[in-house]
C-alpha cells in the first residue's frame, strides 16, 4: 500500500531542501557571528575591569599618600620614637653580629669541609644491577 503523492509536494521537495540548505548556512553565520561577538564583548569587559582596577589603584594610592602625610606631619613624636627604636635594634643586631660571628663562620666552614665518602649499599646495588 504505497501512498501518491501529489504533483505539487513532488515539486516543492526540491525547493525545501534548499530552503533548509539556506537555513542550516544562515544557522551557521548567525553562531560564528556570535563567537566572534562574544570575543569582542570579553575584550571590552577586560578593558573595562582595566580600566577600573587602574582608577581604584590610584584612589588608594591618593588615600594612603595622603593619610601618610597626615601621620608624618601629627606624629613627629611617635616618628622620633621609632626611629630611636629602629637604632636601637640595629645597634643590638651589631652586637650580636660581632659576638656571635666568629662562631657563625666556623660552623659553616667545618660542615663546608665535612665530606662523607662512604658509599651507601642500596648505591652499589644500583650501580652494579647498571653494569649488568
Amino acid at each position: 500500500p504505497q501512498v501518491a503523492i501529489p504533483p505539487k509536494f513532488k515539486m516543492n521537495s526540491n525547493a525545501g531542501i534548499q530552503e533548509l540548505m539556506a537555513a542550516e548556512q544562515k544557522a551557521s553565520q548567525i553562531v560564528a557571528e556570535a563567537r566572534l561577538g562574544r570575543g569582542d564583548r570579553l575584550k571590552q569587559a577586560k578593558s573595562d575591569a582595566s580600566s577600573v582596577i587602574s582608577t581604584y589603584r590610584t584612589q588608594m594610592e591618593m588615600e594612603f599618600q595622603s593619610s601618610a602625610l597626615n601621620l608624618g606631619s601629627s606624629n613627629t613624636t611617635t616618628s622620633a620614637a621609632l626611629q630611636d627604636q629602629t637604632k636601637k635594634d640595629m645597634e643590638a643586631m651589631k652586637g650580636s653580629y660581632e659576638v656571635n660571628g666568629g662562631k657563625a663562620l666556623q660552623v659553616l666552614l667545618s660542615k663546608c669541609c665535612e665530606v662523607d665518602l662512604t658509599v651507601s649499599k642500596a648505591r652499589i646495588r644500583s650501580a652494579q644491577k647498571a653494569q649488568m
